[in-house]
């Protein structure tokens, strides 16, 4: 089918359409060989509340962006390469049903469908499209991935200390490698972390131990390495970006302190039947 509708007419329409909505905002989309499958909205689970999201599923690549006005006008693109994509299913909780987690090296995320057929559906079309893609690049699947944010209102203190209670004046921190809610003090250090930013980012006290002892075992092991493979592994520069959302100030309930978070008329449209 996509083989099919590459390089079509109809499928250039209809990725032109995408591209308008986003407008000056947002990336060109259209590439040979490039097939828009289908479209729906999700609701991600972002730090302030959840929010409703306009997923499109691309052949190659999953795009979403901020809803302004449905079927018009979108912002906040994001566009997230298949390669990199791992889905792991999770339970429901009394706020989110029909849940999944999409991971990348770079950024995960918690999304929910409104029904279980649609989470059955989007899951059975990326996974096809991801096995469709990796066979045709001959790559492995990815296995290291971005930890996702715990949600602001999961907690009222640290994940770390258990001690700092979070108001209005004491804001909560998010740790980059645990996604972990914390507290300033729990928070101040900032490490280089190439896969996810050119930038220093904020980790917890404990994950910067853990980060700093890694770094000391390559260190290591790379002074034991002969000179020649030595220099190759100084020369390689692994890609890096920043795919996170804004936050805003948004009011949403008190998650009950007992909900589990990431351990392991709204419907999926398909344009081609």
């Amino acid at each position: 089918m996509v083989d099919h509708l590459a390089n079509t007419e109809i499928n250039s329409q209809r990725i032109a359409a995408v591209e308008n909505c986003f407008g000056a905002s947002g990336q060109p989309l259209a590439l040979p060989g490039r097939v828009l499958l289908g479209e729906g909205i999700l609701t991600k689970e972002c730090r302030k509340k959840p929010k409703p999201r306009i997923f499109f599923l691309f052949n190659d690549i999953l795009v979403y962006g901020s809803i302004i006005i449905n079927k018009r006008k979108y912002n906040s693109q994001h566009i997230i390469p298949l390669e990199d994509v791992t889905l792991e299913t999770l339970p429901d909780t009394l706020q989110m049903k029909n849940r999944w987690m999409i991971k990348t090296s770079k950024k995960s995320f918690v999304v929910s469908a409104a029904s279980l057929t649609e989470r059955k559906e989007w899951i059975s079309h990326l996974e096809e499209c991801i096995k469709h893609l990796l066979t045709k690049t001959g790559r492995q699947p990815c296995r290291e991935h971005a930890a996702p944010w715990i949600p602001d209102k999961a907690t009222d203190i640290c994940m770390r200390c258990t001690q700092t209670k979070f108001s209005t004046l004491t804001r909560r921190h998010h740790c980059r490698k645990c996604g972990f809610v914390v507290c300033a003090d729990c928070s101040r250090q900032r490490f280089l972390m190439p896969r996810l930013s050119p930038k220093p980012l904020r980790v917890c006290n404990l994950c910067y131990r853990q980060l700093l002892a890694e770094k000391k075992k390559e260190a290591e092991a790379d002074r034991r390495q002969p000179e020649p493979l030595r220099s190759a592994i100084q020369g390689y520069e692994p890609s890096s970006g920043d795919d996170s959302d804004k936050s805003d100030d948004d009011k949403a309930e008190q998650w009950p302190a007992d909900t589990e978070f990431y351990t392991s008329e709204v419907s999926w449209s398909s344009f081609h039947s």
